[in-house]
């Protein structure tokens, strides 16, 4: 019913966290984040986290990069080994040196891909069952999911992104367990969606109002699912099949984009045993 991994996660705390650039259609530098609000909300994931089970670690923000809070962007993790994103825009560039050294210092096998392949992470890629089912056109480019799949030794299932207020995999896909999964098909072309719906028996399918509200931007941990949002519908749904939603709001974040998954990194991931 749950997932073999997500109980372990990466974190960076907001204080510096603001929307100072435009590199998705979310952001406005006329819309002011509210530091207090930022801090606190990121503080209430947390304590969602932790309640549900999760084990957290966490890294040191950068003043000079803003976007550090959104870890699930850093890169890809399967076992001890990482392979660190290379962002598609100058403005996230530099967070890849600090992921590394994280990762480096944590005990972690690093792995780069060339200079000239753009990948975002687990932004872009979950994995479900044994595959990872990986995004690409806004951030992340098509040809980095061949050597993704060689390099982590995994099936590798692309679907393309059509929205670019859905911009990222992980705002349109949320695995659950080895059958169900919440998906966003909004987000996809007609390929990407009879992809995911050969491969999920049991899909709990997002309208577009839902999908916009970023519903499957959600972290499980255990039957705990921690969610930036929930219609009564979908609420109804995950509760039938023995979910817990925790609604834990993160307006703040989602000024730039990002939601309660886009603010973690699953660190216990090990691709090729997933469930």
């Amino acid at each position: 019913m749950t997932l073999s991994w997500g109980r372990k996660y990466l974190m960076c705390p907001p204080k510096h966290f603001g929307v100072l650039y435009e590199i998705n259609p979310w952001m406005h530098r006329s819309i002011e984040v509210t530091p207090d609000d930022a801090q606190q909300q990121w503080h209430d994931l947390v304590s969602n986290l932790e309640a549900a089970g999760a084990e957290l670690e966490f890294m040191e923000p950068a003043v000079e990069w803003p976007d550090l809070v959104f870890t699930a962007n850093a890169g890809l993790v399967s076992g001890s080994q990482f392979i660190p994103s290379r962002f598609r825009h100058p403005e996230r560039q530099g967070e890849t040196p600090l992921n590394i050294e994280w990762f480096a210092s944590n005990g972690f096998t690093i792995t780069e891909l060339p200079d000239d392949i753009v990948n975002e992470g687990a932004g872009d890629a979950l994995p479900f069952k044994d595959v990872l089912v990986s995004g690409w056109r806004w951030r992340s480019d098509e040809r980095s999911h061949p050597l993704v799949s060689d390099l982590l030794n995994v099936q590798v299932n692309s679907i393309d992104l059509v929205d670019p207020r859905l911009y990222h995999l992980d705002l349109t896909f949320c695995p659950l367990s080895d059958r169900r999964a919440i998906i966003a098909p909004l987000g996809w072309n007609p390929a990407g969606r009879a992809m995911i719906d050969a491969l999920v028996p049991e899909p709990l399918v997002l309208d577009d109002e839902e999908a916009l509200a970023f519903c499957a931007n959600s972290v499980l941990v255990d039957t705990t699912l921690v969610m930036p949002s929930c219609s009564s519908r979908v609420g109804r749904q995950l509760e039938a099949w023995g979910y817990d939603v925790v609604v834990s709001p993160v307006n703040e974040f989602l000024k730039a984009g990002g939601g309660c998954r886009c603010l973690t990194l699953a660190l216990d991931v090990t691709l090729g045993s997933v469930a």
